[in-house]
């Protein structure tokens, strides 16, 4: 475990200590030293409100992945079985896929207000897709011959979809998760801009606006911190279910494919992440 935890943190901790030294004595406006962003960020947090804001929107954050994690799951459990409703949604969710969330914020914030609902909803609208279309991937990748072993033993369709279909995708759900929760960051800072009066968000707007720089890089820090720290903290969890995954070997993972006779045509598969 401490072996893996330095093995993420290591390239952090230089790139902070590069900076550390690089601003050090600074006497830009717009760059001042590092230790004195640290210093304000300190003071924020202790007295300033910017806890507040953080609690905002670190719930916001996790109360809109949690629900397109669900969602997007359970609907693409359902779709990647069902060929029939795979292929007749195709075109919709890649019309969904390939529109941009963020232009949803201003028709958003006009009908549902400026609270913590719409920027939930926001939230767990752009992550849904990634999620959804991961997961139908996931399940299109088991091996034919696991369904066809779960048919022949009788094993119900609810049955099948929790105890063989889910595992099998759960590599590629994670894939879709760790996507969501960088669209889920972008459109957290993006729905507190544009209209509310607490959260990441708004304090960097409101320092930006008074030219508060220390504060503005303060606030900016802060979000890399905490989306960071989201990533790592997923990242264990995946570990942590997935460990029969990640513990075998790269070859073992890819599915045999029968011999081809030289005249019939290769069929390819792509194990990318969907996005």
């Amino acid at each position: 475990m401490t072996r893996r935890i330095l093995r993420h943190l290591w390239l952090p901790v230089l790139v902070f200590v590069i900076l550390l030294v690089s601003t050090a004595g600074s006497t830009s406006f717009y760059f001042p030293p590092l230790t004195t962003v640290l210093h304000t960020l300190w003071d924020q947090l202790a007295g300033g409100g910017l806890l507040d804001d953080l609690w905002f929107s670190l719930r916001n954050i996790v109360l809109g992945l949690a629900l397109a994690t669900v969602v997007g799951v359970g609907a693409g459990l359902v779709i990647g079985e069902v060929r029939t409703l795979r292929l007749a949604l195709g075109p919709l969710l890649d019309f969904a896929r390939a529109t941009p969330t963020v232009g949803f914020v201003p028709v958003i914030i006009l009908t549902l207000g400026i609270g913590s609902g719409p920027k939930v909803f926001l939230i767990f609208l752009g992550s849904l897709w990634p999620i959804l279309l991961n997961t139908i991937a996931g399940v299109g990748q088991i091996n034919p011959a696991v369904h066809e072993t779960s048919r022949g033993y009788r094993v119900p369709w609810h049955l099948q979809l929790r105890r063989v279909v889910l595992p099998g995708a759960l590599p590629q759900v994670f894939a879709g998760i760790r996507v969501a929760l960088s669209i889920a960051v972008v459109l957290m800072v993006v729905s507190e801009i544009y209209g509310s009066p607490i959260g990441l968000g708004n304090f960097i707007l409101q320092s930006g606006s008074s030219f508060h720089v220390a504060e503005t890089w303060a606030g900016t820090l802060l979000i890399g911190v905490l989306g960071y720290g989201l990533s790592v903290l997923l990242l264990l969890c995946e570990h942590a279910l997935l460990g029969w995954y990640h513990q075998r070997a790269p070859r073992a993972r890819r599915t045999p494919t029968p011999p081809t006779s030289p005249t019939a045509p290769i069929e390819k598969k792509s194990n990318g992440v969907v996005v």
